[in-house]
């Protein structure tokens, strides 16, 4: 059998995206009664590691562009989980710190990575070596 490189099965970006997606639909349940979406939950994680970061450093890390990334501030700001204060040195750099109530939802997020762990997608040696292969990538995307 020939090797059709346009064969959709064949796309390692389509399965990827498949994966993403479908990955991304499990997380709604654990995350729509918290008031998040799997974005806002990801920022999130962010912050939780490093919090007062500048809108820039934020979008770099997660890879979002600016475009997707400023709606998404100003509705955690709206729902405050985050302010948004801008750098009196530098009017063009804006700070994001959480709130109390962003430092509180981190208690309400713990068991999800458990939770989805429960949907036994991988056995945890996969789930290592997948994950190490994904960074291997988006490093190289840098």
């Amino acid at each position: 059998m020939n090797f059709n490189p346009l064969a959709l099965e064949n796309q390692i970006c389509f399965s990827l995206y498949v994966c993403s997606k479908e990955i991304i639909r499990r997380y709604t349940p654990l995350l729509e009664p918290l008031g998040l979406t799997y974005t806002s939950y990801i920022t999130l994680l962010s912050l939780w590691e490093e919090d007062n970061v500048t809108v820039k450093d934020l979008g770099k890390k997660l890879y979002l562009d600016s475009g997707t990334l400023t709606p998404l501030l100003k509705k955690m700001e709206s729902q405050g989980l985050i302010e948004r204060t801008r750098s009196q040195q530098d009017e063009r750099t804006v700070y994001i710190t959480l709130t109390q109530a962003g430092h509180a939802l981190r208690e309400k997020c713990l068991n999800i990575p458990q939770q989805m762990a429960c949907h036994n997608l991988l056995e945890p040696k996969d789930a290592g070596d997948l994950l190490k292969n994904l960074h291997a990538i988006m490093s190289r995307l840098e």
